[in-house]
């Protein structure tokens, strides 16, 4: 059966009519590509490649390059991953390259650094993969530098916030053991006004004491005024008044006391 449709096939591809249909629907599909009508030409590629069998590299590559433009990642990886193992190095450099592109269209850097690799270790001459391959290269270096300056940025702003948080600790000490030395000045103070209070609360009385013997004073003087008697003469009539009181003490003291009889109770 397979022999069968084997000789089917060579019998249809050496038809006339057939070779004819498949030139027009070549020359359709490339001006189509070319016109960038990247949905007719996928259209007549894939007649070309699954409907009339037609085993041509630049048909499958023109495929891939379609879904490409179309924006089916899907449908251009599968065909670009199909030329990727191509035994033609120009071909398989091509569909590496455009893998390459593709990654680095997602932001897969490292993985589009070795398609590009790939594609240009399969043809040394392809240009565009080697000019893809030394950008892709710059914005990884670039990528991995910042991702370095933000781990030193992130490190810095945590060194940063540590160092904030011991500064507002030591402030916080600070301030509490300046708050501490304010309350022990303040009970100082305290007790110091205490004593200045003290202190003016004795001078005070001392002071009205002072004026008080003072006010005596004055009011003697002006009672012995009133009664003819100079302050001479009042202290030695004081004077005499006590050394009179002193001898009657006296006096006192040595007068014998009378024993009552002993025959008789004391009561």
């Amino acid at each position: 059966m397979r022999s069968f449709l084997v000789i089917i096939l060579a019998i249809l591809i050496n038809d006339p009519k057939e070779i004819a249909k498949i030139n027009s629907l070549k020359r359709e599909a490339e001006a189509a590509y070319l016109a960038q009508d990247y949905e007719l030409a996928l259209s007549k590629y894939t007649i070309l490649r699954d409907s009339l069998g037609v085993d041509d590299p630049a048909i499958k590559l023109n495929l891939a390059h379609s879904h490409y433009h179309l924006g089916d990642t899907a449908g251009a990886k599968l065909n670009y991953g199909n030329l990727a193992s191509s035994e033609s190095k120009p071909l398989k450099s091509i569909a590496l390259q455009q893998l390459g592109v593709m990654s680095k269209e997602a932001n897969k850097l490292e993985e589009a650094l070795q398609q590009l690799k790939s594609a240009i270790k399969a043809d040394p001459t392809n240009q565009e993969a080697i000019y893809n391959y030394e950008v892709v290269k710059k914005q990884l270096e670039e990528q991995k530098q910042q991702e370095q300056q933000n781990q030193d940025q992130e490190n810095k702003d945590g060194e940063d916030e540590q160092e904030k948080q011991n500064q507002d600790q030591k402030k916080d000490g600070e301030q509490e053991n300046q708050e501490n030395q304010d309350g022990e000045n303040q009970e100082k103070s305290d007790e110091e006004q205490n004593e200045e209070q003290k202190e003016q609360e004795k001078k005070e009385g001392e002071e009205q004491e002072s004026e008080k013997e003072k006010s005596q004073e004055q009011m003697t003087k002006e009672k012995l005024e009133e009664m003819g008697i100079s302050e001479e003469k009042a202290r030695q009539l004081l004077e005499a008044m006590r050394q009179s009181e002193i001898k009657y003490l006296q006096h006192q003291q040595r007068k014998p006391t009378k024993r009552p009889p002993s025959d008789k109770p004391d009561w």
